[in-house]
C-alpha cells in the first residue's frame, strides 16, 4: 500500500497541492484510480469493510484524520461505513450527477482526494451514511 503518514506542515485550513504526476508516484495504481479519478472498488472487496478495531481512518493519500471508528457502522452495502465524520473541516461534500441520479461526493478537505458518497439512510443520530471506499482509507489501532 502507498505511504499514508501526513503530510507534514498540512493543517485542515492548509491544502495540499500536487500535480497528477506526483499523485501517481504516491499513490497504487487502483488508490489513484479511485482518489484521483473519482472510480469505486467492487463492494466488499476493501480491506476495511470487516474492520471493527478500535482506531481512527485517515486518508489514503494525505494522511488526514477523518473518521472513527466509534462511527463506523455495518450497513450491509459492501464499503466502510461511517454515521458521522470527525470534524465538519475533515471532509468536503459536492454534488455529483455522474450516474444519471443526484447524489453527494465526499472528498478529502485537506487534499481533496475523492472517498465516496454520503447517503442519507444512516443510524441516528444523523441519519447519514458515509460509504468510503476502503483503498480511500487507511486505519490506524488505537
Amino acid at each position: 500500500m502507498a505511504e499514508t503518514t501526513p503530510d507534514l506542515g498540512a493543517t485542515a485550513k492548509q491544502k495540499i497541492q500536487k500535480t497528477e504526476a506526483e499523485w501517481r508516484e504516491r499513490l497504487t495504481p487502483e488508490q489513484f484510480r479511485v482518489m484521483r479519478q473519482k472510480g469505486t472498488e467492487r463492494p466488499f472487496s476493501g480491506a476495511l469493510v470487516n474492520t471493527n478495531e478500535d482506531g481512527s481512518y485517515r486518508c489514503g493519500a494525505c494522511g488526514a484524520p477523518l473518521f472513527a471508528s466509534e462511527t463506523k457502522f455495518d450497513a450491509g452495502c459492501g464499503w466502510p461505513s461511517f454515521w458521522l465524520p470527525l470534524s465538519s473541516e475533515a471532509i468536503e461534500e459536492r454534488e455529483d450527477n455522474t450516474l444519471g441520479r443526484r447524489r453527494v461526493e465526499v472528498t478529502c478537505a485537506t487534499c481533496g482526494a475523492h472517498l465516496g458518497h454520503v447517503f442519507p439512510d444512516g443510524p441516528q443520530p444523523t441519519g447519514l451514511r458515509y460509504c468510503i471506499n476502503s483503498v480511500s482509507l487507511a486505519f490506524e489501532k488505537k
